[in-house]
């Protein structure tokens, strides 16, 4: 009795008659690249978005090897508090509305289609300080496994102190800085 492989042949044989190899980002460039594209598919994210007076509201978007998409909305006066993002780097951009982020060199306005690209370890805080709701879009590589939750005080718009290493926390000022 003939098989199929013995009639047509290993399928695995034949590259072309597989399925391709679904692309994914490999660089920061690439992940702020898949946000943008991510971003520009208004008719698939849209739709999911949902406004929570009492908390953010958050929802997967898109899981990849290595990587998680994430959609955030904020109401005005919410706030992530101050965390950083554990092993993972990051891509973060607005959708819509206007969003405030507060770091080591200060505060930033983050208007619809602004992007940021942050490093593990990298520790801010992101509010939406308008009237009006915002949305965002959260690229992170590897995926989030870790968001530590900073003291108020790790953050100070006054002085641009080096970043401790991942893993190291806000009990001692880093070496060669002075508390303050």
């Amino acid at each position: 009795m003939n098989s199929d492989v013995q009639i047509a042949g290993d399928p695995l044989a034949i590259p072309h008659l597989l399925p391709p190899v679904p692309a994914h980002p490999s660089t920061v460039a690439g992940f702020a690249g898949l946000a943008r594209s991510v971003a520009a598919d208004r008719a698939a994210w849209a739709p999911l978005v949902r406004y929570d007076a009492t908390t953010r509201w958050y929802h997967r978007l898109r899981t990849g090897p290595g990587y998680e998409v994430w959609l955030l909305s904020w109401v005005p006066g919410q706030g992530s508090g101050r965390h950083d993002h554990g092993p993972s780097s990051g891509v973060l951009t607005v959708l819509e509305g206007e969003l405030t982020e507060h770091g080591t060199g200060g505060a930033r306005t983050l208007g619809a289609g602004a992007q940021r690209v942050f490093a593990p370890g990298y520790a801010h805080e992101v509010v939406n300080d308008a009237l009006v709701p915002a949305v965002s879009l959260h690229v992170y590589f590897p995926g989030l496994t870790a968001m530590p939750m900073l003291a108020p005080s790790h953050l100070r718009s006054d002085e641009a102190a080096p970043l401790a290493p991942y893993g190291a926390r806000c009990a001692a000022p880093a070496p060669g800085t002075a508390a303050r």
